[in-house]
């Protein structure tokens, strides 16, 4: 799972392994450490209707209804998006780089623009 973050947008990217694991457990997390601290980021599977975000202390989790999970899961749908607040929330499938990248692409969805 990768996350960015610009401004008030934050962008959650799932492999195939991730979306797997999130239908699965109904949670998804990493971690990246920094001097001293650890910033968590993760996703929960929630019964509401819409993307919310939270942010609390070095913390940010990303609630997901089970629809949009499920829907990702067994369609080619891309992704999902919604305000939260002043904060664009956007999650979506990560898909392999059209260029040729160092990064290991293994576990990341097919680029539906690769046979175009």
């Amino acid at each position: 799972m990768k996350i960015r973050i610009k401004g008030n947008s934050l962008r959650y990217r799932l492999t195939k392994p991730d979306l797997a694991k999130l239908v699965a457990e109904g949670y998804l997390e990493e971690h990246t450490a920094f001097a001293g601290k650890t910033l968590v980021y993760a996703i929960i599977t929630t019964n509401e209707d819409k993307l919310t975000a939270d942010y609390t202390g070095d913390r940010i989790v990303l609630s997901m209804p089970g629809i949009m999970i499920d829907e990702l899961n067994r369609t080619d749908k891309v992704g999902f998006e919604e305000q939260n607040g002043p904060v664009s929330l956007l999650i979506e499938k990560d898909f392999t780089c059209l260029d040729q990248v160092a990064e290991d692409q293994s576990d990341n969805f097919p680029n539906p623009l690769l046979n175009k």
